[in-house]
């Protein structure tokens, strides 16, 4: 994945929330913290969600606004944000949220780039169990 696309302040290990809707909200702020979305694109994630769930398997979700919102896209970023305690999503239990904000078809590599980091129980063990920055950093830049 290329390594621009993360800014270590927009990786939040130890986070809560009460339910689904709040830790998407805490994903896309990540995101607007680092100057890659507007705030309209927070909303954005949440109507992409209630369209079609952003679970993906293995305690992960990928949340990620419609495209309707790419105007409110600075540029192509993602944020790591870790429940420790889990999140209630639909029925699912979600420890690692991953947030993407990608202009035009950008979405597209990352997911799939995502997809291959997920899919390796390894590395997918190591992303939900991060409690230290550098290690999220390590995993999705190299």
């Amino acid at each position: 994945m290329r390594d621009d696309l993360l800014d270590p302040r927009a990786v939040l290990l130890h986070e809560s929330a009460a339910g689904r809707d709040e830790a998407i909200r805490r994903c896309g702020q990540a995101l607007v913290d680092i100057g890659a979305v507007a705030e309209p694109y927070v909303e954005a994630m949440l109507e992409r969600e209630r369209s079609i769930s952003t679970y993906v398997g293995e305690g992960v979700a990928i949340p990620h606004g419609t495209a309707a919102a790419k105007e409110d896209i600075a540029r192509d970023a993602i944020c790591v944000v870790r429940f420790p305690g889990g999140v209630d999503w639909g029925g699912e239990l979600v420890t690692l949220c991953v947030g993407i904000a990608a202009r035009n078809d950008g979405h597209m590599p990352l997911l799939a780039a995502l997809a291959e980091i997920l899919l390796d129980p390894e590395r997918a063990r190591t992303l939900r169990e991060a409690t230290e920055v550098h290690q999220v950093m390590k995993e999705l830049t190299t």
